[in-house]
């Protein structure tokens, strides 16, 4: 069986981080973890903590994934395949929704995607042929978006700093027939190797990551 970590950020964009790429890559090594997929956040707080400009004309995309790189690059040594994610957060809320399997052209503009919101936006990603799952949606702050505007739910968020409600997240995923995902939610040491999937087959790449989230063949790790 394969251990995949779903849900992870990095010091170098995400505002909230703590670990850089190559802290990362040893401590889920020593995790036995075959595979992580980087989700820092998409958001206009951690562009600016980045320093990626909104308005200008550089390829945002390739700023934004800069943790992703790192952590690939660090994973090498180890033989841990990284995968690209996202954590998208609109402007009309505080809700977080975990991006997979994404083309770099469905991100290209950042303001503009943010400012749509999820019921513009699902569309493009379902177009796109990505995965995009809700992030803990029983937290404070968060509201559970419309079943019709995601196509699954993180039931399983064991951050230690917040109580993700995760039997409420399950009972949502189930009555709507969504996907079930779960992940570390891992910013800081301490978090790491808390939760991801398990698996009988390592995709290959992020595309292969998000068809099998779609194919409902893992466990949840520790759920």
């Amino acid at each position: 069986m394969y251990k995949i970590e779903t849900h992870l950020h990095t010091k170098l964009i995400s505002h909230c981080g703590w670990m850089y790429p190559d802290e990362l890559a040893r401590v889920y090594h020593e995790g036995g973890y075959a595979a992580i997929c980087v989700t820092d956040h998409y958001n206009r707080l951690c562009f600016d903590y980045a320093g990626i400009d909104l308005s200008g004309s550089g390829d945002k995309v390739r700023a934004f994934l800069e943790g992703y790189v790192q952590l690939k690059k660090a994973a090498e040594q180890y033989g841990i395949l990284v995968y690209e994610g996202a954590e998208l957060r609109f402007d009309q809320c505080d809700n977080d929704y975990l991006l997979y399997g994404f083309r770099h052209k469905l991100l290209e503009d950042p303001d503009t995607v943010m400012k749509m919101g999820i019921q513009n936006f699902i569309d493009l990603s379902r177009a796109d042929g990505a995965v995009l799952i809700q992030a803990h949606p029983f937290r404070d702050s968060c509201i559970p978006a419309p079943a019709e505007y995601i196509d699954g739910i993180e039931i399983y968020n064991p951050n230690p700093r917040h109580d993700s409600c995760d039997h409420m997240a399950k009972a949502y995923a189930l009555r709507h027939g969504l996907i079930q995902t779960g992940g570390s939610d891992c910013h800081r040491p301490g978090d790491q190797c808390a939760s991801g999937i398990l698996t009988d087959t390592l995709p290959k790449d992020s595309f292969e990551f998000a068809a099998l989230l779609r194919s409902g063949n893992y466990r949840i790790i520790a759920e």
